[in-house]
């Protein structure tokens, strides 16, 4: 039974990388990171050792960029912090299942595929919803909204913790803003996900104050409050 206090998602992204994201990993030790193609997080232990840290530099690099997401642990000495970002976590309440705007007849919500890459990336560098690779895809199901063939909105599939699935990308070219689409695409995810006997969460900034009230019109409620952290390796 999945409750609201489900300690996997105090690492989202070590419980996906050890789970259904292994085929996406790679590892060195207790330290464990997505191909540099899929997505920039890696991971090490609950509670870190300087061998775990060693671990993790050895698996990036010297010099390379180690996205921690929102593990709380201070690396060591040397390992130069890049940006930190407060945030928070939100899930849909245990036991809710209130009616989700979606995809159907008219909605113009369809999913995506390896063809649509291109139109995926050039969509995120116009919007920058966060971190978005190449094969970001393969971690899940990706939705968008097209209008006259254009992609015009977007969201998606991310970490996959046991019985979670975050939702991700959600993203709106400025001149198809004010419609709907985001809205309709989380629905449609949420709608997706709780079908097959999981539960939706998702990460946002703090500061994104439109994402947080579409967010919470749509059920969601604040888990936790996060820390994104970024370093470079030594």
């Amino acid at each position: 039974m999945i409750n609201d206090d489900d300690p996997v998602l105090d690492d989202p992204v070590g419980r996906s990388l050890g789970g259904r994201h292994a085929h996406l990993a790679r590892g060195a030790g207790r330290a464990a990171a997505y191909d540099p193609e899929v997505a920039t997080f890696c991971s090490v232990s609950a509670r870190p050792g300087p061998e775990d840290w060693a671990d993790l530099a050895r698996l990036l690099g010297p010099g390379a960029f180690a996205d921690m997401f929102s593990c709380p642990a201070d690396p060591p000495t040397g390992w130069e912090p890049v940006f930190s970002l407060a945030g928070r976590q939100l899930i849909r309440p245990g036991g809710a299942r209130p009616d989700l705007p979606g995809a159907g007849p008219g909605t113009g919500v369809v999913e995506l595929g390896a063809e649509s890459v291109p139109e995926m990336l050039d969509l995120v560098a116009r919007t920058g919803p966060g971190p978005f690779r190449p094969r970001t895809h393969e971690l899940g199901t990706y939705l968008g909204v097209r209008v006259g063939g254009a992609l015009v909105a977007m969201a998606g599939e991310r970490l996959r913790p046991p019985g979670w699935t975050e939702i991700s990308a959600v993203c709106t070219a400025p001149e198809a803003r004010g419609r709907g689409h985001a809205g309709r695409l989380v629905g449609a995810l949420a709608a997706r996900i709780v079908a097959r006997g999981e539960r939706p969460f998702l990460h946002v900034a703090e500061t994104n104050t439109t994402a947080i009230a579409l967010y919470e019109r749509l059920g969601f409620k604040t888990r936790a409050q996060v820390t994104f952290r970024g370093f470079r390796t030594p």
